[in-house]
């Protein structure tokens, strides 16, 4: 699958469709609370997301059936909204969604704490967050996608976690999954040259534990092997002469 780059108005039609995504994880992650169910929150989102007269991307794709992916705790990604999930104080609640605006997607991650979470709930998110934005940094044209993938990996791994590598991040754009992977484990100065145009879905999902997962029998669902916490924090951005852009900023 070969990379598109775009162009300066096919970036203008992104950064709505990012926005309108920003908007709507922030949304969600006001409404993490005790008592509240992963279907509430699913349906804050797609509400938030029709309203701006956009589409929720990850509805249907693959056969997804929901807004929003909310994983908590020791799911990674890919949890399925129920109304039989109900959030408690000390849950850490994984978020990732996007939406589609005029043809182009956004995608966005966030993990948000549910009420007051242990101090080592607490670590595990900030070092996640902060190597997003390790990550980010390295995103220069001229560089390579190595690396971004090794800020990642060594922010993560000096600090005591490691990062998942069976799921990375990637291209997106006209498709919400485009070329090139973006792992969070490499090495710095290999991998695909970047460029101006390109855009990514940066997603660094970090375990306390090991980073070896397992997907549970409904396909979806994404768990620690061994029962650990994760967090998971995600940025649409755009390479440009200028640096990093980050497109799903509020």
């Amino acid at each position: 699958m070969a990379v598109v780059l775009k162009t300066t108005r096919e970036l203008s039609i992104m950064r709505e469709a990012c926005v309108i995504s920003a908007q709507a994880l922030q949304l969600v992650g006001s409404a993490v609370e005790p008592g509240v169910s992963t279907w509430e929150l699913d349906r804050i989102a797609e509400k938030f997301i029709l309203s701006k007269g956009a589409r929720p991307n990850f509805k249907g794709l693959y056969g997804y059936p929901a807004t929003a992916c909310i994983s908590i705790n020791n799911e990674v990604i890919h949890g399925i909204p129920a109304k039989n999930r109900i959030l408690k104080a000390g849950d850490i609640v994984s978020v990732d969604l996007g939406a589609e605006f005029e043809g182009y997607n956004g995608d966005n991650a966030a993990t948000f704490a549910c009420g007051e979470v242990s101090p080592e709930a607490k670590r595990l998110m900030d070092v996640t967050r902060e190597s997003l934005y390790e990550g980010i940094a390295k995103a220069r044209s001229g560089g390579r996608v190595g690396d971004i993938s090794a800020a990642i990996q060594q922010y993560v791994e000096s600090r005591g976690y490691s990062v998942v590598r069976k799921f990375v991040g990637h291209g997106v754009g006209t498709s919400l999954h485009e070329a090139p992977e973006i792992p969070n484990f490499g090495v710095s100065g290999r991998g695909m040259r970047l460029v101006p145009g390109m855009t990514l879905a940066i997603e660094p999902m970090v375990n306390a534990g090991t980073f070896d997962v397992n997907v549970m029998p409904d396909g979806w669902t994404v768990l620690t092997a061994d029962g650990s916490l994760s967090a998971h924090f995600e940025h649409t951005i755009a390479i440009t002469a200028d640096g990093p852009k980050i497109l799903t900023s509020v």
